[in-house]
């Protein structure tokens, strides 16, 4: 009997009026986890079955999800929830696994607590919390006659997939795939790529050849105006790649996919300020420090969110009355009935929020 089978009448009881007054859905989320890792009333719990070394700091887990799992396009990421010393954390991984495959996988580099814990203590048998399909890095129905993939690091995670996708479909058109990091080693799917035909791979060692430069790009890609672009890697290649386009007007589109935090940090305020929820009928005190996402979670809640850092929409709520801080922007807004993203708003004056 599949787990959904358990969890969707269950979940449909807890909806009910009266049950939801006096059971809490986390409390239930605890038990059926002590129960057993993969059940769930809503969540995407994934157990690794295959841990792949793609390099000294990079390797992939292969998961089997549970019935939560609705699919996801070649391109997009999921959110990766871990616990670490009592602290719940989570992170944005890409997706590398072919869309329609039963299993995903997930490529990881080794560059920060999350990513450390998920090579250090991750094993065959571990079970994950994940997110649903997110991002809009993706190919389009009807794909052109020439593109591009461009990544750099670690960003070549989703071109693969957008690679992989390609493959599936058949394409026969003319790719060119260019990819920098910083020596042959550190080449992640370095096998792979090297049996790969049907497409001109450039790769560019930054150890030997310097830091990938637009001119180097265009020379190694002379006609980079006529191709539809998908580019993924460092921020100042990213710039880089965006003011290209703009300087020299290309009419080909560019696609570009950024996992970046908000650039602006909160600013505590003099005071603390009251941020009132109507639908939970709660409420707690903000000094406008952080992120609401974050007071709100500090304060007990278990606000709805994804990313984190802004670009899916899973954390956004109405508000009704009040000031905040875009921290993306820098913006303040006062608007009332405005839905805004609590991951990337800090309060500026006491809030009513439809949460």
């Amino acid at each position: 009997m599949p787990a959904t089978a358990i969890t969707r009448p269950l979940r449909a009881a807890l909806q009910h009026p009266w049950v939801a007054a006096i059971v809490r859905e986390s409390a239930v989320e605890d038990t059926l986890r002590a129960l057993h890792p993969m059940l769930s009333l809503s969540q995407v719990r994934a157990r690794v079955v295959k841990v792949i070394s793609e390099t000294a700091d990079t390797r992939t887990l292969v998961l089997r999800p549970n019935g939560h799992w609705r699919g996801a396009q070649a391109g997009q990421f999921v959110s990766v929830t871990v616990e670490i010393n009592g602290r719940r954390h989570e992170r944005m991984y890409s997706l590398t696994s072919r869309p329609g495959s039963k299993l995903l996988a997930l490529t990881i580099k080794r560059q920060g607590r999350v990513s450390g814990h998920l090579h250090d203590q991750v094993r065959e048998g571990t079970v994950l919390t994940l997110s649903p399909a997110m991002g809009e890095f993706v190919l389009p129905a009807q794909l052109p006659p020439k593109l591009l993939l461009l990544s750099a690091g670690s960003g070549i995670t989703p071109v693969m997939a957008l690679l992989r996708e390609l493959q599936a479909r058949h394409y026969t058109g003319d790719i060119a795939f260019v990819h920098s990091c910083r020596n042959p080693a550190a080449l992640i799917f370095a096998q792979e790529l090297q049996a790969l035909t049907g497409l001109r791979l450039v790769l560019h060692f930054s150890e030997t050849a310097g830091r990938l430069d637009m001119a180097a790009l265009q020379a190694a890609v002379p006609d980079l105006g006529q191709r539809a672009t998908w580019v993924c890697g460092p921020t100042g290649l990213m710039n880089a790649v965006q003011s290209l386009w703009h300087t020299l007007g290309f009419s080909a589109p560019l696609h570009s996919e950024r996992f970046a935090a908000a650039p602006l940090a909160a600013q505590p305020l003099n005071a603390s300020v009251h941020i009132a929820l109507t639908r939970s009928q709660r409420s707690f005190e903000s000094l406008g420090a952080a992120p609401l996402l974050q007071q709100a979670e500090a304060a007990g809640l278990t606000p709805k969110h994804g990313c984190r850092i802004g670009i899916c929409s899973s954390c956004q709520c109405m508000k009704r009355s009040g000031t905040v801080q875009n921290l993306n922007t820098g913006e303040l807004s006062s608007t009332p009935n405005e839905v805004i993203r609590l991951c990337i708003s800090a309060a500026r004056s006491d809030l009513t929020l439809d949460l």
